[in-house]
């Protein structure tokens, strides 16, 4: 069973909050350890793992990163610690926010503003390729064209991230 079937819902990047929130109060009750107390080793053994598994489910489903990578998981489209090619003109286009951050004085506030603001620019203009993919989703009939380019938005968006908190 995977996450979503775990809280009952379609699969996709977009995922009404307050439902997921309700969803998980309702199946942190049902299998919470306490509840088990006076079962066999293996009954509480068992609770444990399925509470577990609802906290992690529950934090990865509140995470448009983590659900982006868990659904790629589920297409069988990323791996653990995958070394992903970057296309090369969006590499050269942080190397050189790279390279400005590297001669950064960061307590020059409003070069750090400016820099901050290029790279969430870059990061917008990149996730605009890809929302309406990511808002209208169907899991059982995206291409793997549409799967890939989202792929390709993560890990660029993964390497924004670093670049972005690095300047905060």
């Amino acid at each position: 069973m995977n996450y979503f079937e775990l809280f009952g819902i379609e699969p996709g990047f977009t995922i009404d909050a307050a439902a997921l929130k309700k969803k998980f109060y309702e199946l942190s009750r049902a299998y919470h350890p306490d509840f088990y107390g006076g079962g066999t080793a293996m009954e509480q053994e068992e609770a444990l793992e399925k509470s577990a598994t609802v906290n992690e489910a529950y934090k990865t489903l509140q995470n448009p990163d983590l659900i982006i990578k868990y659904i790629l998981g589920l297409k069988g489209l990323i791996q653990e610690e995958e070394k992903y090619n970057l296309p090369p003109d969006f590499l050269m286009e942080v190397m050189d926010l790279n390279e400005q951050v590297m001669e950064l004085d960061k307590t020059d506030t409003a070069a750090v503003a400016t820099l901050l603001t290029a790279a969430k620019n870059l990061q917008n203009e990149i996730h605009e390729a890809v929302a309406p993919t990511l808002a209208h989703y169907s899991h059982d009939t995206a291409t793997e064209k549409e799967l890939l380019q989202i792929k390709d938005y993560y890990y660029k968006k993964k390497y924004l991230d670093r670049i972005i908190s690095g300047l905060q």
